[in-house]
Parts: structure tokens; C-alpha cells; sequence
């Protein structure tokens, strides 16, 4: 599946955090949220990309939204992850990569001239309705509150 477009309704997903519980899209109607997709836990780009969130996440809260991860690691290795790094949000388990790919962020990559299947590191913003305002398929990990900030505002 190719990347979703901004005024396309979100897809409804389920998946669970890593504390087990169950997180869905419906739990964010009437919230705005950022929805970020990445390929691994305690990688540099990865570890840049969240840090960058978690320092700016009370003003995500102070402009109404929401932010969540998802990723094909398991809930332990989120566990750590949140612990090491002090993320205050969410990250999803997805080993199925079923999310990745009903978002369009699981597809071909190449890498050293080799093809292979993995995370597309994707980010939707996503409107209180269900409906995607804005996509990053560049996601510049180091600074991506001030790149999402430069779209919305």
C-alpha cells in the first residue's frame, strides 16, 4: 500500500503499548495526534527523532495534540526504550507490521545497493475527526517538532 494523502480519513488501527494495553485511533476522536512510524528502538535516528519529541511534548499538549510511535519492536524492548530515554508518550508494538502497512509506511528500502522490506519512516498528522492534515516522508529525526511545526502553523 502507498502512503496515505493528506485529506484521506485515517485508517483505524489497534495495537498494543508497551504496557500491554490496547491503544486505537477511535481513543484520539476529538484530539489532534501525531502519529509517528519508525524502524527500531535505541537506533541514532530513531533515539533523535523521539528525544526531539519528548522535549517539545508539553507543547504538543498545549496545541491539543497527542503523540504516538509505532514500531515493529516488541513491548520489551519499548519498555526499555521509554526507560532510557524518559519518553512521556506511548509507543505501539506492531510485529505484524499490520499498522505499518495499512499506513503505507512498510515497503522496499535500499540500503549499500541491497533491497529489502522495512519501516518507512513516516509521520501523519492526524485532526480531531480522523482526518490527515499533513504527511512526512523526509522526516529529518534531529528537528522534526520544528519541521512539523513549519507545516501546521
Amino acid at each position: 500500500m502507498s502512503v496515505l494523502k493528506v485529506g484521506e480519513k485515517a485508517p483505524d488501527f489497534i495495537g498494543k503499548n508497551q504496557n500491554g494495553e490496547y491503544v486505537k485511533l477511535q481513543d484520539f476522536k476529538g484530539k489532534k495526534l501525531i502519529l509517528y512510524f519508525y524502524p527500531k528502538d535505541n537506533t541514532p535516528g530513531c533515539t533523535s527523532e523521539a528525544c526531539d519529541l519528548r522535549d517539545n511534548y508539553n507543547m504538543w499538549l498545549s496545541k491539543g495534540y497527542q503523540v504516538i510511535g509505532i514500531s515493529p519492536d516488541s513491548e520489551n524492548s519499548h519498555i526499555k526504550f521509554i526507560e532510557k530515554y524518559n519518553l512521556p508518550f506511548d509507543l505501539i508494538s506492531d510485529t505484524e507490521k499490520t499498522i505499518l502497512k495499512s499506513y503505507g509506511a512498510w515497503g522496499e528500502k535500499k540500503m549499500y545497493g541491497k533491497t529489502y522490506e522495512g519501516v518507512l519512516r513516516t509521520t501523519y498528522i492526524i485532526n480531531e475527526n480522523g482526518i490527515i492534515e499533513e504527511v512526512f516522508t523526509k522526516v529529518k529525526t534531529k528537528e522534526h517538532t520544528k519541521q512539523i511545526l513549519s507545516q501546521i502553523n
